[in-house]
């Protein structure tokens, strides 16, 4: 198969037009959104074509060293992201984060790579930046549903979960429940996708295969081997491991200023 056909820059210039009904409906609704929308679709276009640039050179170089930085300067943005989605603290949840991206999405990565792709070079830009970015993109949302939920239900319900702990609870005992609704809640989404894959949709990792000249049948393969869902369980699971660890004292009490808004 042939890869997809270039497409020219005034053709892409159209296609902001899409954008009219998204504006047209903040509008009429009163979303309040027109701001919001047009600053993160100018930061989405200039980010995409700096990264298009940097891909060209990280993959004529295709330096083992600068594919493993890139990563971790895609795992630092990430885990800003997620921290600000979520409205936490920087100085607090930085860290912690950081690590269920590192450990989580890493671990997968590596194990793709290496396990089931099985190349010559584990660390070449077309499997580690690429594949990586992916990983690291699903897990996103994931995590930001999932610290998002814990905390908020931990601040509604805080007296529940302290009640738990005078009861004679362990810390994770009285945890566990909230622990569960946020896994739930961050997995749910991403299971009813999965349920849906090949019939209501294309996934990600298929549809760049293809469009990249890749057999079908090949695409296939690439997505059956179940790489980002075991990515996202694991980084949100441990997001919620190392916050915890981090957000409560030794006595299993929270500590105050989790939240940016906090006073």
């Amino acid at each position: 198969m042939e890869a997809a056909p270039d497409i020219a820059l005034i053709r892409l210039f159209f296609g902001f037009g899409l954008l009219i009904a998204p504006v047209v409906l903040s509008l009429l609704l009163r979303l309040g959104i027109l701001r919001q929308l047009f600053v993160s679709v100018g930061r989405m276009t200039a980010q995409l074509f700096l990264v298009s640039i940097l891909l060209i050179y990280l993959f004529d170089w295709d330096n083992a060293w600068l594919n493993v930085t890139w990563v971790m300067i895609m795992i630092v943005f990430a885990c800003l992201s997620a921290i600000s989605n979520s409205r936490l603290s920087y100085q607090k949840f930085f860290l912690p984060v950081f690590f269920a991206y590192f450990i989580g999405a890493g671990s997968v990565l590596l194990f793709f790579n290496a396990v089931i792709v099985n190349p010559n070079n584990l660390f070449t830009a077309q499997l580690l930046v690429v594949v990586g970015g992916m990983l690291l993109g699903n897990s996103l949302n994931s995590i930001i549903i999932g610290i998002s939920r814990y905390y908020e239900s931990l601040y509604k319900d805080y007296k529940q979960y302290l009640f738990g702990l005078s009861l004679g609870a362990t810390q994770w005992e009285a945890l566990r429940p909230f622990i569960r609704e946020a896994m739930l809640a961050a997995l749910r989404p991403f299971l009813a996708n999965m349920a849906t894959m090949g019939v209501v949709f294309l996934p990600g990792m298929m549809t760049g295969q293809i469009l990249g000249g890749a057999s079908p049948e090949t695409a296939i393969k690439y997505q059956v081997a179940l790489a980002i869902f075991a990515a996202v369980a694991m980084s949100v699971s441990l997001s919620l491991y190392f916050t915890s660890r981090k957000g409560f004292d030794a006595y299993g009490v929270m500590k105050p200023g989790l939240f940016r808004n906090d006073k």
